[in-house]
């Protein structure tokens, strides 16, 4: 299967909502890519990631229950896709075989 259109911040996003199983929102999303990545990101940029893996049928939504802590606001809560996954796979597939390619990683030293 090929790769083609998933960039490596969307690969993280992806990731995150798998680890997450059914429970991700933006805020649990972005905490989980930074804990795991080291880096700093904007909650925005990961809710317009979320939506264009949404878009591109990797990630599927629905909106959770509300709650007073949230103001009765409802989470929209992530999934992966049959598609998603497969895009995950492959990519792995990917770079365990270029891994396993560099010869400096193959010397047996």
């Amino acid at each position: 299967m090929s790769n083609k259109g998933i960039g490596e911040f969307e690969e993280l996003v992806l990731l995150a909502v798998c680890i997450q199983e059914g429970t991700g929102y933006g805020i649990s999303v972005k905490r989980e890519v930074e804990k795991h990545s080291g880096r700093s990101i904007l909650l925005g940029a990961v809710h317009i990631t979320l939506y264009r893996l949404q878009d591109k049928g990797l990630l599927k939504s629905e909106l959770g229950g509300s709650s007073e802590k949230r103001g009765d606001r409802r989470k929209r809560l992530f999934k992966i896709t049959k598609k998603g996954m497969e895009h995950l796979r492959a990519s792995q597939e990917v770079r365990q075989k270029m891994w396993g390619m560099i010869p400096q990683l193959n010397t047996g030293s």
